[in-house]
Formats: structure tokens, sequence, C-alpha cells
């Protein structure tokens, strides 16, 4: 019998009254979900209480837990809307306007938050970034298509781009799973957390349905690993080996994430360091700024950003870039969008497409034109002709040379 009980003061999330009797569906979902997974739900808070708290075991005898989010998702017909259409509207509370509400992470990491649409007519859940949703306003909808419904009733697991009602958003991976792959759900958000939508989607599609949902993530090292007869400093001053380093990354979601972003700086530095005629090349650590500096053939600085690309291609086979900040002023909205001197040069990765680590490149003086903010650049971008593997071009083009 699973046990219900009040939130702990230690778990500081804000909490609302819902109809217990309405909600106790989606509460229902979740749990016999978790039990389809192979888990074993220890304890919940009750139905009358949003979000769910929720501890569980795995099959491999892990604890975990999660705050869900959960709202109904369904297929009514609405005035003005497509016939294929599907939405779950996001609302707890009552409704304010301009009022954001806080979607919580767990400081420590020992809860996962879930941000998910549930139909438990059709059997089956989709799930949005609750990163990207941070804050978020209620009585909003998110909506999806019935192709897309279609492929989750009959592969189990399937993972797209939204389409949004307006231009000019940030682009969203949205994931869709059966009951039996909820688990594979929650162990994608402990990994994604934070991830860019390119990656997010990468990460969901590794997770294919065919793989053993109860095994984790992390990499398991085989018995009879060679031993290092040099240890890394850090190794040294960490106390472990250089393998267990390596194992605490995997493992880690959080610090998986930040260093998988500065593996993508540093594969992008080494190929510009290699470059005939870039003299030096830095590293840069500053919030917000670009990611590189450096000086090509007697001129600069040339400043270069980073950016990865989405997962998916246009219809002709272009990789894109979301390019634009996930957040914007109240004040001023197309401070959400880059301009041409914030850096000179994107270096665009490939990772998430091809999984190699590579760029190709462009200047920004190249970069269209946004459509409505004056003086920034178009978040729409393909990587076209204007793009080059070879970086050559586009620093002679930004120096003049």
């Amino acid at each position: 019998m699973v046990s219900t009980a009040l939130m702990p003061p230690c778990l500081d999330y804000r909490r609302y009254s819902v109809q217990a009797h309405s909600k106790a569906l989606l509460l229902e979902f979740i749990v016999d979900s978790l039990g389809r997974s192979g888990c074993q739900v220890i304890q919940t808070t009750p139905a009358r209480e949003a979000p769910f708290r929720i501890t569980f075991e795995t099959p491999l005898g892990e604890r975990l837990g999660i705050i869900v989010y959960a709202f109904f998702a369904n297929d009514k017909l609405t005035k003005n809307r497509p016939n294929d259409e599907h939405r779950f509207q996001v609302k707890y509370g009552s409704k304010k306007a301009g009022e954001l509400h806080s979607l919580w992470q767990d400081p420590f990491g020992l809860y996962t938050t879930l941000f998910v649409g549930i139909n438990p007519e059709q059997g089956f859940f989709v799930a949005a970034d609750p990163v990207l949703h941070n804050p978020t306003k209620h009585f909003i909808s998110i909506e999806f298509k019935q192709e897309h419904v279609d492929e989750i009733l009959a592969t189990g697991w399937h993972a797209w781009e939204r389409v949004k009602r307006m231009g000019g958003e940030p682009i969203e991976v949205l994931v869709g799973g059966r009951p039996e792959h909820f688990l594979r759900y929650v162990r994608l958000e402990r990994e994604a957390l934070g991830e860019d939508p390119g990656h997010r989607q990468l990460l969901a599609e590794r997770l294919d349905h065919k793989i053993d949902p109860t095994q984790p993530p992390a990499l398991v090292w085989a018995q009879g690993r060679p031993t290092d007869s040099q240890l890394h400093v850090l190794a040294e001053e960490f106390q472990l080996t250089e393998h267990e380093v390596l194992d605490l990354i995997s493992g880690a979601r959080r610090l998986k994430m930040a260093v998988r972003g500065w593996v993508a700086e540093e594969h992008l530095h080494r190929s510009l360091t290699q470059v005939e005629g870039v003299e030096r090349c830095e590293r840069l650590d500053g919030e917000g700024g670009p990611d590189l500096r450096l000086w090509y053939q007697g001129r600069g600085p040339i400043h270069v950003e980073c950016k990865n690309v989405l997962r998916n291609k246009t219809r002709e086979g272009l990789a894109r870039l979301d390019f634009q900040r996930t957040r914007a002023s109240k004040a001023d909205p197309c401070s959400r969008y880059y301009s041409s001197s914030d850096f000179d040069v994107v270096a665009a990765c490939l990772h998430s497409v091809t999984e190699r680590w590579e760029f190709c490149y462009a200047a920004t003086q190249r970069f269209d034109a946004h459509a409505r903010c004056h003086g920034k650049l178009s978040h729409i971008v393909r990587i076209d002709e204007r793009w080059t593997p070879d970086p050559a071009p586009v620093l002679g083009l930004v120096t003049g040379l």
C-alpha cells in the first residue's frame, strides 16, 4: 500500500490546493506507470496537493524522488484551432494577470522536476522542459499534433520539436511516452537538466525504447580496467583514479551538462589554434559574453561564440540554430536577440546532429536582420552557403584581409 504524506519543511516549493477527485486520475497514472516500469512506489503526497511529490525505488534498488507538475492532456476541438491538435493547459490556483509561477528544482539534486501533460484515457504522457518554462504563466496551453500521439502509441517513446503559436519563441523539444516508459522519462529529465534543445532531443533519442529502461544512463566500467601509471593532478587532488573522476562526471547530470558545454568549447579552441594565421586563441569565462578571443594574421581581437545546432534539419537537409537567448527583459522583449556587436563569428557545433565535435563558421555581419527588432539579428538561422567548415575565410572576412 502506497502511503501519502505532507511535504516536510525542508522542501520549500509552492504548493497549490487542487480538486482531489479530479487530480487523483493523474496521480494514479503516474503511480501505475512507475509500477509498469518495475518500480516500487514508497510515498506520495495526497491528490489534493499540487505538484505531486513521489518517492520510489527502481528495479536496481535506487531511491529516487520526483516533483511532478502534472496536467490533463486532451484533444477536444477548440474554436479557431486545428482539428488534429492535442494540448495540456498549465494551471494551478486562480488566474492573475502577469503572475509568474516558479517550477521548483531541488538545489541538492535529490528530486527530479517533471512538467508533463497526461492523457489517462488514451494512455500516454507528453513532457515539456521544466527549465525552459521556469518561470511559467498559468492558464497557458502547450500544444502538439495527432501525428506525435500516433508515434507515441505506436512505438512507446518519441521526441520532437514543438511548433509554437507565436514566432520568435525559443525552440522547444517535447518528449512523449506510454506508461511503461515513465521511468525512462524520469531518467531523461535527470540527465537533460539545463541542456539546450538539440542535446535534449539527442539524449531522448539515445534512450530509445529498445534499451532496457531499468539501466541508469551512467556508463558502467568493465572489471579489470587498466590502472593509470601516472594520475592527472586533479585526480590526485580528489584522491580518485581518473576513471573514477569520469564515472563521477557521467553520474552527475548537472556536472555532465556543464562539462559537455566546456567540451564543445575545448574542441573549438583546439580547431582554431590549428588554423594557419591564428597567432593566439584564448578561452573566455565571462558571464553572457563570447566564448573565445583570437588574433588572426596580426589583426584582432576577434570574438567567437560557440552555439549548438538543433537535432532536426530542415527539409533541404540544412542544420539549424535557435539563435536567441532563453530569457528577455520584461522592459525590452528585443533583448532576447543578439546583435552583430555581441561577437564577430559564430561557430555552430554539429554534435547533436553528427555526434562528432565538428564546427561550421559564419561572420555575424552576414546574418539576416531581425524582422521586428531594429539592430538585432534574426533568430532563424540555417547553416547554408554562408557557413563553412574552414574558419580561415570567415576570419579573413572579419579582419578585412
